[in-house]
């Protein structure tokens, strides 16, 4: 799909704040609110836009331990990945799981309470996964910056 400077200004804003209203974004972005709102709406039916969310602040919710654990499997065939994926999803504290090339198969973003919270989600859900031959868990010890918005 073609987007202009216009369609990335609209996406850069609403990275930032999604919650604006059509009259401040078509202000932030010199639009008429009728223009701004015909753009908006093609930019999400054409899957630009994949969904508004609220970010939760995981320190006040009482996650505020992030593990990264880099999993590999002990094959690479279809069904032994799809396995793996279909299960790692059922997991309540992943955040991400992602397909990696390199050493490890999978890198998993798992949030806990603290590292005996982490302890648990171990046993009951990491330890259990189909196909996993080894586990490697690091905890972040300080996030210096986190962002969702993708460069436009």
């Amino acid at each position: 799909m073609e987007f202009d400077a216009t369609d990335r200004r609209i996406l850069s804003a609403l990275q930032k704040d999604g919650r604006q209203t059509n009259a401040e974004l078509s202000e932030r972005v010199n639009l008429s609110p009728s223009a701004c709102h015909r753009r908006v709406q093609r930019l999400e039916a054409e899957g630009l836009i994949d969904a508004y969310v609220a970010l939760l602040n995981a320190r006040k919710i009482g996650r505020p331990t992030t593990v990264f654990v880099e999993i590999t499997l002990s094959g690479q065939a279809d069904e032994v990945l799809e396995a793996f994926e279909r299960e790692v999803r059922r997991i309540p504290d992943v955040l991400e799981c992602h397909l990696m090339a390199g050493t490890a198969d999978y890198l998993l973003k798992v949030v806990a309470e603290d590292t005996d919270d982490f302890a648990r989600i171990h046993r009951q859900y990491l330890a259990r996964l189909p196909g996993v031959q080894q586990m490697h868990s690091s905890f972040a010890l300080r996030t210096v910056f986190k962002t969702t918005a993708i460069p436009v």
